[in-house]
């Protein structure tokens, strides 16, 4: 599990490509995700969707959708 304070709180930029790391380097899945960077699956997905990106279950990554 990653211990970054308020993680919920960093920009969706920055939210993004901690996530991709930790999808293409330690996680399976978004569930595993959730529970790595120990943040709520509806916080992380609510941000990242606001600022324009997608989950793609094929490449289990965030992606741009702008």
């Amino acid at each position: 599990m990653i211990n970054i304070p308020n993680l919920e709180h960093l920009p969706a930029e920055i939210l993004v490509g901690i996530a991709n790391e930790h999808l293409r380097l330690n996680c399976r899945d978004r569930q595993s995700l959730f529970y790595d960077l120990d943040i709520p699956s509806t916080v992380l997905e609510q941000k990242l969707s606001d600022s324009g990106f997608e989950y793609d279950i094929l490449a289990n990554q965030y992606r741009s959708i702008k």
